[in-house]
């Protein structure tokens, strides 16, 4: 018997066998579907923000925000050459960072194929019946697919296709102003395609803070990315090209259609309900705050679809296997995680937004700066960007919103001050190293205690 039986092999399952491994418990992973690593991996973070990068640099040959510098008229580089190089990392990082990786772990092994759930404590693989003293669901989640008439008739891509492309699509209609969708979207513009965007919601990315995803929309239009926001897609006419039909008549031609409208969970035939589990509506495993899921039964990842992030499910996953194993109840606060979208310029978040700051307390105090006013930003003349903060009625920061370059980084500042409840007076009495971007968090606490327009760069 083992102590702890894992379905899945992406960040969620190898968290959980890491710690288990630490705690000399011994498990069994077993992996279907994806290659080992699961979606981050291998079509998710890592290759995406590899082939974000090379579009980046693809871009910064072709523009410059200096009169001293000129720009360079360069040819488009084939698409199918940087899918190879993308390839190539895939499977050095897939190696390293995970096969070499377990391994290394001495008390875990590992077993391919598709597990499903017979009992409490125990799965059935193949034609062999496996028992665990507990059992961890961490199979991850894919791309949900809308129920638009016609779409799947037409064809369409996912994160999964899109990457696997020998040649970017000459029109691109993207289906979800999100993460994923606008990545993407700025990859095959930067490539050449002709992009349009379609959010359904009034601005991109909506659990971002308005005013600061707007500042990422109007920087993403500026390329020449066409985004329609607030309609909805009410049928798509296959072609070539394929023709949208949105709301008010509007109409969308594309040679191919990429859709980035959220996740669903894998768990179809799973069997979660044979160890007193249950699915919500959406197919997600219902599980409590410390990931328990049943008898004998915990979840931990996309799967339960809490807050889909690499991070995340690492962490909920080493949370789950030490809940399991050591009777322990720990949980995450969501709301201290940071997260981003690795457009350029980026957008990052954490914690409450303005709107739901009021929602819970029905109070909000908040600020935004721009980087226009951010000595660093007006140096570099790269002065697209904001930054929000929110704090509550004794000044503790609830949450931070940024949108450009380094926001990814800078975020970590304000997740940090959120987890450790910490006020704008505590960030502004904090020497930050100058002229650098993180100084945007400590110019947006000033600005809730002084006149920031008239405000010397060396005030301390």
């Amino acid at each position: 018997m083992y102590d702890l039986v894992i379905i899945g092999g992406g960040a969620a399952g190898f968290a959980a066998a890491t710690r288990a491994n630490d705690l000399g418990a011994k498990t069994l992973m077993v992996n279907a579907g994806l290659p080992i690593g699961g979606t981050c991996v291998n079509v998710g973070c890592v290759p995406s923000k590899h082939l974000l990068a090379i579009a980046d640099a693809l871009h910064s040959r072709r523009s410059s925000h200096f009169s001293s510098v000129p720009t360079a008229e360069t040819p488009l580089p084939s698409f199918s050459a940087a899918k190879r190089e993308k390839d190539e990392l895939v499977a050095t990082l897939r190696q390293r960072n995970y096969l070499d990786v377990l391994g290394a772990l001495e008390h875990v092994e590992f077993r391919p194929g598709r597990a499903t759930i017979v009992g409490p404590g125990r799965i059935r693989v193949g034609d062999d019946e496996v028992e665990g003293r507990h059992i961890l669901i961490a199979t991850g989640a894919r791309a949900a697919i809308p129920p638009i008439p016609g779409l799947r008739e037409a064809g369409f891509l996912t994160n999964v296709e899109a990457l696997e492309l020998e040649e970017a699509p000459r029109r691109l209609a993207v289906i979800g102003g999100g993460p994923l969708g606008l990545e993407f979207a700025q990859i095959f513009a930067r490539f050449g395609s002709e992009v349009t965007v379609i959010e359904a919601a009034p601005e991109v990315v909506p659990r971002a803070e308005p005013e600061i995803a707007a500042v990422l929309r109007e920087a993403l239009q500026a390329e020449g990315i066409r985004i329609v926001t607030g309609v909805r897609i009410e049928s798509v006419r296959p072609g070539p090209p394929h023709r949208i039909r949105c709301a008010d008549d509007l109409w969308v031609e594309a040679e191919a259609i990429l859709v980035a409208t959220g996740i669903r969970p894998n768990t179809e035939g799973l069997g979660v309900e044979a160890a007193g589990g249950q699915l919500d509506e959406r197919g997600f495993v219902k599980a409590a705050a410390w990931y328990e899921a049943g008898h004998r039964l915990w979840a931990a990842g996309d799967v339960v679809g809490r807050m889909p992030l690499e991070t995340v499910a690492a962490k909920e996953g080493a949370l789950a296997a030490s809940n399991a194993l050591e009777g322990r109840r720990d949980a995450i606060d969501y709301d201290t995680v940071p997260w981003a979208v690795f457009t350029s310029p980026q957008l990052a978040g954490v914690g409450l937004t303005e709107a739901e700051s009021m929602a819970r307390t029905r109070y909000c105090n908040c600020r935004t700066v721009f980087f226009s006013q951010l000595p660093r930003a007006i140096a570099a003349k790269d002065t697209v960007g904001a930054i929000k903060l929110t704090v509550d009625r004794g000044g503790r920061i609830r949450g931070g919103y940024a949108c450009g370059t380094n926001a990814a980084e800078i975020i970590h500042e304000v997740a940090l001050a959120v987890r450790f409840r910490l006020t704008v007076h505590d960030i502004i009495d904090a020497v930050h190293v100058f002229p650098t971007y993180s100084e945007a968090v400590k110019l947006a606490a000033h600005a809730f205690t002084r006149d920031i327009s008239v405000m010397t760069c060396c005030i301390g």
